[in-house]
Parts: C-alpha cells; sequence; structure tokens
C-alpha cells in the first residue's frame, strides 16, 4: 500500500526553514516540493541546497502553484496572517511559524478562512510535540508538585544585528513576539488553563520594539506566571513550576533535544528523570500530516493559539498603559 505524501511548499528562505528542511525529506508522508522567495536567484540557491524541485521568485506564485498540499510559512511575524489566509484560501494547509498573528481578530480572521476552505491551520510551536512537554504537564496533572502556585520562565538571547526583523515595527518586531510567547504558551499548557490578568514592563528599543520585557500573569486557579525574555542579556531558557508540594525544573523547555532531564525537588530529596524525544521539528511535521490525512485534532488548535496571542496583547497594553489589564 503506497503512503500517501504531502507535498510541501516554503514561503520564504528564513533561516528557521533550514530545520524543517532536512525533516520534509526524510519523513516517508511529505515531500519538500518548492520554495518561494522575493528573489528567485534566492529561491533557486536554497531549492538546489535542500533539494526542493522548483523555485519561485514570488509568494503568490507558489500559494497558487495548483499541485502543493501544504505550504509553511517562516516569514516575519506581521505576514503570518496575510499569507496564511492567501495560502488557505488557495486550499492549502499550513503550518505558520508563532505567533501566527498579531491580534485577536486576525486569528479570528485566520480561523474563517481556514473553515471555509476546509483546510488545516496550525502553528509552529515545536516544543509542544516532544514528549518532554507531555511528561511536564502530566506531572502537574497527576500532582507530583501539589497545587501549583508559580511558574517562572525565562528566554533571553544577545541580539546585535542592528538590521535584524526582530527589530523593525513594521515587521510584528519586539521581544514579548519572538520569545515571550514561549513561556505563556507553555505555562497556560501545563496548567490547562487561561489567564485572567496581564502586567507587563518593556525596556523599549531605538526602533521602537521591545527589547526586553518583564511580565505576569494571573490565572483564575491563583497558579501565576512570572517570565523575562528580551535580546539584552545572555542566552538562557528555563521553566520552573513551583507548588505546595514540590518544584519541577524543566531545564530546556522551549527547544529540547534528544536527551533531556526533569528535576523534581521535593524537601531535601531531588529526583531526576528522563525526558527524552526525537528530532525536534519532525514533531510538528508529523502533527500535522495525522491532522490532514487522519482526521486528527492538531497538537495546537486555532482556539490555542487566539488564547495565546489575546495574553501577548494584554501584556503589551498593561506596559504600554502601565496598568493591569483582563485578558
Amino acid at each position: 500500500m503506497t503512503t500517501p505524501r504531502l507535498r510541501w511548499g516554503v514561503l520564504g528562505t528564513a533561516r528557521i526553514a533550514r530545520a524543517l528542511a532536512g525533516p520534509l525529506r526524510d519523513l516517508p508522508r511529505h515531500e519538500l516540493a518548492a520554495v518561494a522567495s522575493r528573489s528567485l536567484e534566492r529561491a533557486e540557491a536554497w531549492a538546489a541546497e535542500w533539494g526542493a524541485a522548483r523555485a519561485y521568485g514570488s509568494y503568490e506564485a507558489l500559494v497558487a502553484a495548483p499541485d502543493l498540499d501544504v505550504v509553511y510559512i517562516p516569514l516575519p511575524n506581521a505576514l503570518h496572517a496575510r499569507w496564511t489566509i492567501a495560502a488557505a484560501r488557495a486550499g492549502k494547509h499550513v503550518l505558520c511559524e508563532k505567533p501566527l498573528a498579531l491580534s485577536v481578530a486576525e486569528v479570528d480572521a485566520v480561523a474563517a478562512a481556514a473553515a471555509g476552505a476546509g483546510v488545516v491551520v496550525t502553528e509552529a510551536f515545536m516544543y509542544r510535540h516532544h514528549p518532554q512537554t507531555r511528561r511536564v504537564r502530566e506531572l502537574v496533572v497527576s500532582g507530583a508538585v501539589g497545587q501549583v502556585r508559580l511558574v517562572r520562565g525565562a528566554f533571553t538571547f544577545w541580539l546585535s544585528r542592528e538590521s535584524d526583523v526582530r527589530l523593525d515595527p513594521a515587521l510584528g518586531g519586539g521581544s514579548l513576539w519572538d520569545l515571550g510567547c514561549y513561556p505563556v504558551s507553555f505555562a497556560r499548557f501545563v496548567l490547562g488553563e487561561e489567564p485572567v490578568e496581564a502586567s507587563g514592563m518593556a525596556e523599549m528599543g531605538p526602533t521602537g520594539v521591545d527589547v526586553a520585557f518583564v511580565g505576569q500573569l494571573r490565572f483564575a486557579s491563583g497558579a501565576v506566571l512570572q517570565f523575562d525574555c528580551g535580546f539584552r542579556a545572555h542566552f538562557r531558557t528555563s521553566i520552573e513550576i513551583v507548588g505546595t508540594d514540590a518544584v519541577l525544573e524543566v531545564p530546556s523547555p522551549f527547544k529540547p533535544g534528544t536527551s533531556e532531564r526533569l528535576v523534581l525537588r521535593r524537601g531535601g530529596a531531588v529526583e531526576t528523570m528522563d525526558a527524552s524525544g526525537g528530532a525536534l521539528y519532525a514533531g510538528e511535521i508529523e502533527d500535522l500530516a495525522d491532522a490532514v490525512l487522519l482526521g486528527k485534532a492538531p497538537q495546537v488548535g486555532l482556539a490555542d493559539s487566539r488564547a495565546n496571542v489575546a495574553a501577548l496583547v494584554a501584556l503589551l497594553e498593561s506596559a504600554r498603559t502601565g496598568r493591569v489589564v483582563r485578558v
């Protein structure tokens, strides 16, 4: 019996696209069929390097191609919703890099386009497909830390390129959209609930985007997420879940590798647990295939994406106004 294959087109040649190129070539249910860039020469070079059969000199040409099943969108943040909607209306399934959109209204427009065309659209939070993340959720749900009181998260690195798109306000730049979305998504997932209140403080850079952000979300259960993110500190990622009975530490929460360990601290006892998993980006590719070919719900559905965007928008409003904001 022949394995069904999904033919993928990649919309843009951003660095993150390389992370999917390998799995798309190697996984049996997928084919890296095409790539597009605003420069045909750049698209042809990328296609030659990664084995894509065709190259297009415009995004419109790839979206309109009749023989593609899925479009992967690694464009700058401000272009995510626009091109996700265009691909969906053209009958293509979509895997879009985070954040899916920059407003709740944009997420709703994406959802309407997906429903109207009968296609799957999912946001590329790759960490959600790693066994470590599911293990953390299971431990929290089982009561391993008791009642969760605090989730503390961090995601920072030093960004030195002044021309980087992450610093361009017209392209949806800023550390909260780029990095803070991860601890917000992680906390929402492991707690299994949505925040009700947001407060934030931002350090604004010369281009007008936040280059560092400190945020807090309060959940109805009483649990609180506190996190910092930014482009002005040494690289670090972490999640710490503090409960009434124990503390669970996740040293590499957002980009876990094939060999990871969780640390559970209870009193003077320290327990280390295996949280190993496979190739990180293959998981989100296979998740989309399961949704398209088998009718399974994607791990990151559009309601999930909508809630994450709503929390990020509330955090930004709080930082702008100096007020606590309802989510």
